[in-house]
């Protein structure tokens, strides 16, 4: 049975997963303890589950009768002929089939939801210009759920050009009643900030905490309860591409995050003859349709596409232990392949707790220009390289090539002392959605009165250092063409 934290921050407050485990003073356990479902772990597995056993057939997939009269439905995410190892499918055994709708219609446009981010949309802006947004107001009237709350900030592409990425926020305080959600663009990447996510899935239950992420990928139906009510977060949603584990590389064969620490729920059925309403995401644009039984009546399943959950508590955080940072990509949690070999659609970072014992190196991050769109949220704690006012539940974006750093205040302190054996970003968890695409900004976050830029003039004092040593210059210059036998300038 799952035990009631007496303090709900209980897993904020730990430097890694690993100080759960008593040292092994106890029995190992692999889900936080007020979780209330069971999960199977791995990364790209094929899964089974059934809830009533022996319901999945054996040695085929669709035979003439599945016992207890169930209909046998297929799921195919990826092309028939895909390759093995990236075809990508689910087997679902049911009381009724989806296919058992009463049609589909219109549901009024989302004005505060965006799917096409050309900047011929008069809906979407480009800027330069490094932007921040302070928390996002949860609604407290009203019945405001999962899906009505959803809002979206910044992408990149179109879904019906099936390569593309959005990032969206939700705003909720109840649950989805009677009422499923499918994205038929894509898959997201939820990540809980503030309340419990409590996800039905076909496939069966996961409880989704402030310090992890669900992926729900295409096609597969949903639905959120939000048992503390006030309830906010963040949503990746990417087209055309799934979410893989990164490569390791030299790292070797453990390290970032581990494949066996990805749960994916069991077989949960629910056999309910009552009106349901079937939310379709189909090009941006919301539909509906109506049936008389619960989607969630899969009695048994097996394949490899099946939702997952991640503690993002549990990552392995590696790094530079002599000098000098090492490129972010060593926080990368989940990536996206775009078209392009050298360059993902979407990465998903973490900055989490972790130590800092490089000697003899500038300990904040470097100056730096680099090809990315870079859109941080902060889950909870605080963020060391922000402004004061990124907060939990806030945004910051800069676009690609446009420089970022300290302010003058902290690049003069790392430079003058010695960098300290230290732990960083202690009982904190902020996140980066990175891509190779350029963002363009929503009417919705643009208009916001929670918008606001990052001043300039906080790098007014980065003073010129180098013009002290005018002097000790010229005199060097001066020898060295000297030694030449030239005159200086020839």
């Amino acid at each position: 049975m799952p035990e009631k934290l007496s303090d709900p921050r209980e897993y904020q407050k730990i430097f890694h997963w690993a100080e759960t485990q008593k040292d092994g003073a106890i029995p190992s356990f692999a889900t936080r303890k007020n979780d209330p479902y069971e999960y199977q772990s791995g990364f790209n597995n094929t899964f089974e589950s059934e809830a009533i056993p022996g319901t999945i057939p054996r040695g085929q997939n669709s035979p003439r009768c599945v016992r207890f009269g169930l209909y046998a439905e297929q799921m195919t995410a990826t092309a028939f002929v895909a390759p093995r190892h990236v075809n990508k499918k689910a087997w679902l055994y049911r009381a009724r089939p989806a296919v058992a709708h009463q049609g589909f219609t219109d549901l009024p446009d989302n004005a505060d939801s965006e799917s096409c981010f050309l900047p011929l949309n008069p809906r979407v802006h480009v800027s330069p210009t490094q932007l921040a947004w302070l928390p996002f107001d949860i609604p407290k009237s009203g019945k405001v759920d999962f899906i009505s709350g959803l809002k979206t900030i910044a992408g990149s592409g179109d879904p019906t050009l099936r390569e593309g990425l959005a990032v969206h926020t939700f705003l909720c305080n109840s649950d989805m009643e009677k009422r499923a959600f499918v994205n038929s663009d894509g898959d997201w990447l939820i990540v809980a900030q503030e309340g419990v996510l409590d996800i039905q899935t076909e496939f069966g239950m996961l409880y989704v905490q402030p310090g992890e992420i669900a992926v729900i990928q295409r096609g597969q139906r949903f639905k959120v309860a939000v048992p503390d009510g006030q309830t906010r977060g963040y949503i990746l949603e990417i087209w055309g591409s799934n979410f893989q584990l990164p490569e390791l590389g030299p790292l070797g064969a453990n390290g970032l995050a581990n494949a066996r620490d990805f749960l994916h729920p069991v077989a949960k059925y629910e056999i309910e003859k009552e009106h349901w309403e079937i939310v379709y995401k189909l090009g941006g644009k919301f539909f509906k349709s109506t049936q008389q039984h619960s989607p969630f009546d899969v009695v048994a399943w097996h394949g490899n596409y099946v939702p997952y959950k991640y503690d993002l508590t549990k990552f392995v955080n590696v790094g530079s232990i002599s000098v000098d940072h090492i490129d972010p990509s060593i926080f990368c949690v989940l990536t996206a392949p775009s078209r392009d070999p050298t360059a993902p659609l979407a990465d998903f970072l973490i900055f989490s707790p972790r130590w800092d014992v490089a000697s003899h190196t500038y300990r904040p991050p470097y100056y730096h220009r680099n090809a990315a769109s870079e859109l941080m949220g902060l889950i909870y704690g605080e963020y060391a390289g922000r402004s004061d006012e990124f907060q939990p539940g806030g945004v910051s974006f800069e676009c690609g090539f446009v420089p970022h750093g300290v302010a003058y205040e902290e690049f003069k302190a790392a430079s003058e002392n010695a960098p300290p054996e230290m732990q960083i970003s202690k009982d904190a968890v902020a996140f980066m959605m990175e891509s190779s695409r350029p963002f363009t900004i929503t009417d919705w976050a643009w208009n916001s009165d929670k918008k606001h830029e990052h001043n300039p003039k906080m790098w007014d004092n980065l003073v010129d250092n180098f013009s002290q040593h005018a002097e000790e210059v010229e005199k060097l210059l001066a020898e060295g063409v000297k030694k030449m036998g030239l005159k200086n300038g020839q």
